[in-house]
């Protein structure tokens, strides 16, 4: 729960922390401006609210890892859902008004999921974890969004560092391999879903793993 808080936190805080102009930048996601990506994240934190208040009686069908279901392809932003997500983000106009929502539906997440029981069992998309695996597997959705965030905008503040080797470990979990110690939390986790290439070393570091990478995560 406190690495939920600490990812989540130094997220929205990045966000605050940008210029007017920042939000029409792009960002790490494919298709998305800065702008998008955060009404991305306002969804997100909806998502997190409406999960937590949704009790399941019955048995977890995934954990942490198994929440996710790789894509076969790279998210290109023309999905229906993405492109509504452009059309919303552009209708608030005044970025400032995005960064307002953000802040005010996600300090609530915030406080939802740190008031939460983690053996809760909670329902989302058909499935049934307990919050404890779900506020987990949102560590890696914080991290790799901040990533994202940060790809264009060099002075910002990146994710926190145990957040960088909760998802590095999480990945390596869901792809089933393991990164060469070499590499830092944040390349691997560039390089593992599909946000840069590896470079020729790289991939001779990776060996085997290669084959099993990227997976582009949803």
């Amino acid at each position: 729960m406190e690495l939920f808080s600490r990812s989540w936190t130094a997220l929205r805080s990045a966000v605050a922390g940008l210029a007017d102009e920042d939000f029409a930048r792009p960002s790490g996601c494919g298709g998305w401006l800065v702008r998008d990506l955060v009404c991305h994240l306002v969804i997100d934190a909806q998502d997190v609210l409406i999960t937590l208040a949704t009790p399941a009686a019955t048995e977890p069908t995934r954990d942490a890892a198994t929440y996710w279901e790789p894509a076969a392809t790279r998210p290109t932003g023309d999905d229906p859902l993405d492109a509504l997500t452009v059309r919303l983000a552009a209708a608030y106009g005044d970025p400032r008004l995005l960064a307002f929502h953000l802040d005010d539906v996600g300090s609530a997440a915030g406080r939802a999921a740190g008031l939460a029981d983690p053996e809760l069992r909670v329902a989302t998309q058909g499935q049934v974890l307990t919050a404890g695996d779900y506020l987990s597997a949102y560590v890696l959705e914080w991290t790799l969004h901040h990533l994202d965030l940060t790809a264009h905008l060099p002075w910002a503040a990146g994710p926190p560092a145990d957040g960088l080797a909760h998802s590095r470990a999480l990945l390596e979990r869901i792809a089933r391999v393991t990164f060469p110690g070499s590499f830092p939390d944040a390349d691997a986790l560039l390089i593992g879903t599909g946000r840069r290439a590896p470079d020729e070393a790289e991939r001779a570091a990776l060996g085997r793993s290669a084959a099993r990478l990227p997976v582009f995560l949803g």
